[in-house]
């Protein structure tokens, strides 16, 4: 009881004192107006996940293209096609691909990338926690921390307002690290090229759950 008391009390101390920093709105701002206003944003990544109450820890690589709300993502287990109302989930070694709809208000980077770039605005205070000559470090707090999965999102973004690292740290006791190896804003993108297409993957099995 003591420590639950201790946790309850702690998210309540972070959203009190968790306010929307003045001195992170223009970095924040000017990451998301950059991002938005591309063509697409495409990325490659190294994913790390930490289980820290299993003290487990699983690493991959991956990459993803995000076009407004519509995103492609690859993973080396699925590949991820979301089309603004569909998400399609490919599954190659079972030759399968899922279809659902996504959950409303994910701020996940696996399942909802493109919040990356615009989850600050609503649901969210933050504080800029560093500043260098290479970038900053902004903390994202959900306004309602008992009603969300997350303590904090941190985001890491360079001088040119392109993302260098965003860490989601979940109450679960789950840290979950991406760190962008390559990130653009120039290449245009076709808006088929975020359905999937079952002529390309002859012999999948297609499970609907919409």
């Amino acid at each position: 009881m003591r420590i639950a008391a201790t946790i309850f009390f702690l998210l309540l101390w972070c959203a009190s004192n968790a306010q929307k920093d003045p001195a992170a709105t223009p970095v924040l701002s000017k990451f998301s107006d950059a991002a938005l206003s591309a063509p697409s944003v495409s990325m490659k990544f190294a994913l790390r996940v930490h289980d820290k109450i299993e003290d487990t820890e699983y690493e991959s690589d991956g990459q993803v293209v995000i076009k407004g709300n519509m995103y492609w993502l690859e993973l080396p287990d699925n590949i991820m096609w979301f089309d603004g109302s569909s998400l399609w989930t490919l599954s190659p070694e079972v030759k399968e691909v899922t279809v659902s709809l996504p959950e409303p208000g994910d701020n996940m980077f696996i399942t909802s990338p493109s919040s990356l770039f615009n989850m600050y605005k609503e649901g969210f205070k933050y504080r800029l926690l560093e500043e260098s000559p290479t970038g900053s470090i902004i903390d994202l707090y959900p306004e309602e921390p008992l009603a969300s999965e997350f303590s904090i999102i941190r985001l890491t973004i360079d001088k040119q307002y392109r993302l260098v690292s965003a860490e989601y740290r979940r109450k679960d006791g789950i840290d979950i690290l991406v760190d962008i190896t390559d990130y653009q804003l120039l290449q245009s993108y076709a808006n088929d090229f975020f359905t999937f297409d079952p002529s390309i993957y002859p012999g999948i099995d297609i499970i609907d759950m919409r």
